[in-house]
């Protein structure tokens, strides 16, 4: 719908703008993050292909340069001559009686009027949680005489930009952060976040070391002008391929605007800096999926009817293309009428598909893990490393007999 009717995080009319982090998480291999993306690039997902050919220095992680990666989706898309791209709101999920085919995938800002009529569909209230953003500084503006380059034990050379402070400055640091003034949420809203994304205000009251052993944890960072390892650090990582800007990594927040700059400028190395973006919070929709979908995506009351993306209950970039794939390639083979595609539980993209669609007492969002996948038979003291390696390989095996089955 954008950019007729824009939304509270979005900034441009591209598709697959990226609105929080710019990072896809860990490409390291035999890692469960890994494992999804190398399904998804034997499956021959497009958005992986153009998240790779837009990629920054980020040590072992997968990121992205944010406006490259839109741009790119957007003209594909733009370009595909069986696609007919309209800039227009849906209102409603279109009606499949006279046999069509809908795949909804609004994304976690899903406005009011598509919500209320997925909530008629799905007969329950929709659920919810909160989502942060970090911010963004002008790389310009650090002072590079306090910052230094590296990564986290060398992995991927000097990729992340690192702000060192002792132990007084840490507690200087802590204390404004625990005592500045939020935005305050709608009376009728309450603050459920998700665990992986919560708000650094957040994170730090459950404790005043929590932070030090959380997003600015220093092991593995020496300090190159003291040689020691400092009290703790704070990580910028690149945000785009010109090397213009950086994010905080792991400083969304939900603190006012003047409070954000008063306290990210007491980090040594920004007490100049410039934010281009500053954090902000946005509510994530998404729908009951083990009561809505099957592990095909479709719905369980309507087989021509799919969801897809974070409001699908997939939780995560690298997921929610996941949840995307496995949609479309079901709504091709639906069409056909075909066989739908399931994908083996020894999968990752399998795995996730099975929690999303499988009935729980309390269902939320879930990014991939290797607790989702089928345990192996293996000795109790084999490495835990050995298992993850072993796992990995099992599930890019199954994937192959999938990538053949699959429609062209």
């Amino acid at each position: 719908m954008r950019p007729g009717r824009p939304t509270p995080a979005h900034k441009t009319s591209h598709l697959a703008e990226i609105v929080c982090s710019n990072s896809l998480k860990s490409d390291q291999p035999f890692n469960a993050s890994w494992l999804l993306k190398q399904e998804l690039r034997r499956m021959g997902s497009l958005l992986m292909r153009i998240a790779d050919s837009v990629r920054v220095p980020a040590g072992s992680a997968l990121a992205v340069d944010r406006e490259e990666f839109a741009q790119k989706t957007t003209e594909a898309i733009a370009a595909h001559p069986n696609i007919e791209l309209l800039r227009e709101e849906v209102p409603e999920i279109p009606s499949t009686d006279i046999g069509g085919i809908t795949i909804v995938a609004s994304g976690p800002l899903t406005s009011g009027s598509l919500s209320e009529s997925i909530r008629r569909f799905c007969g329950i209230e929709n659920l919810y949680f909160y989502d942060a953003i970090s911010p963004i500084v002008d790389a310009e503006t650090i002072d590079y005489t306090k910052a230094y380059r590296a990564s986290r034990y060398g992995k991927g050379a000097d990729d992340y930009i690192n702000c060192p402070m002792s132990r007084e400055e840490y507690t200087a640091f802590y204390d404004a952060l625990v005592s500045a003034e939020a935005v305050e949420l709608h009376d009728f809203e309450e603050a459920h976040y998700f665990e992986s994304c919560l708000p650094i205000e957040e994170l730090a009251r459950r404790g005043r070391e929590t932070l030090r052993f959380g997003p600015m944890r220093p092991v593995g960072l020496i300090d190159p002008n003291t040689g020691r390892m400092p009290w703790a650090v704070v990580q910028l990582r690149q945000e785009d391929r010109m090397q213009s800007s950086y994010n905080l990594v792991g400083f969304q927040n939900h603190l006012k605007f003047p409070e954000q700059r008063r306290i990210l400028q007491l980090i040594p190395g920004l007490e100049r800096a410039e934010f281009l973006r500053l954090g902000q919070i946005h509510r994530n929709t998404y729908i009951n999926a083990p009561q809505t979908l099957t592990e095909t995506m479709a719905t369980q009351r309507e087989p021509r009817l799919f969801f897809a993306g974070q409001l699908a209950g997939t939780e995560g970039y690298i997921e929610n293309i996941t949840s995307g794939l496995v949609a479309g390639i079901n709504a091709v083979q639906t069409m056909r009428g075909g066989a739908p595609v399931v994908f083996p539980a020894e999968t990752a993209i399998g795995s996730l598909c099975r929690y999303i669609s499988t009935p729980t007492k309390t269902f939320a969002p879930m990014n991939i893990h290797f607790g989702l996948l089928p345990p192996l038979e293996l000795p109790r003291r084999t490495p835990k490393a050995e298992k993850q390696r072993m796992l990995s390989e099992r599930a890019l095996s199954a994937i192959s007999s999938v990538v053949d089955a699959c429609p062209a």
